[in-house]
């Protein structure tokens, strides 16, 4: 074998490897963008459902994409005044419906009640007296959902699945679909 033989056949093989790394990363970064990712949820707005300390959750990625959410899903949003930063919500109101909600929990009851606008959601942290939502930034644009959280992976002892949570009883909100 030549010395021209053997750097082809040591050029060949190294293409044919780089071709497989760059393969690898490709699927990596469609599934991660397109398909599902996971993400580090922490902070007091979502207490008690994910913890002060974080917790490490799966996304659907397509449901958002194909308009799959409502009411009671836990989300991923863009920060509509920080679009550096993420923020997990729950959605509490799609386009068209009827939102009536306590302004400042800590200090009145005092209500608003606000029609979501199309192509908008209504979000809100679980945790009321804690949570920085659409009561203070308003309506959110559907582009700005990232995913919506389906499952909680850790620690292990949160391992499982978020449902919605039911739309009852809790004094923050009141939806009426029009």
């Amino acid at each position: 074998m030549s010395l021209f033989q053997r750097w082809a056949y040591i050029v060949k093989e190294a293409l044919d490897k780089s071709f497989s790394v760059a393969k690898f990363f490709c699927a990596i970064h469609v599934t991660n963008t397109y398909l599902f990712s996971t993400a580090m949820v922490q902070g007091p707005s979502m207490l008690p459902t994910f913890n002060l300390n974080g917790e490490i959750v799966l996304l659907d990625r397509i449901s958002t994409r194909y308009g799959k959410v409502g009411p009671g899903d836990v989300i991923i949003v863009r920060s509509p005044e920080n679009p550096r930063n993420v923020v997990t919500k729950r959605i509490i109101g799609m386009e068209g419906d009827s939102i009536t909600y306590i302004v400042d929990p800590t200090h009145s009851d005092r209500t608003e009640t606000i029609v979501v606008p199309k192509g908008h959601v209504w979000v809100e942290g679980d945790n009321i007296y804690n949570t920085y939502d659409s009561r203070n930034f308003g309506p959110v644009p559907y582009g700005l959902l990232q995913g919506k959280v389906f499952w909680k992976i850790w620690p292990t002892s949160a391992f499982g699945s978020i449902g919605r949570r039911p739309q009852i009883g809790n004094p923050a909100f009141k939806v009426v679909e029009q």
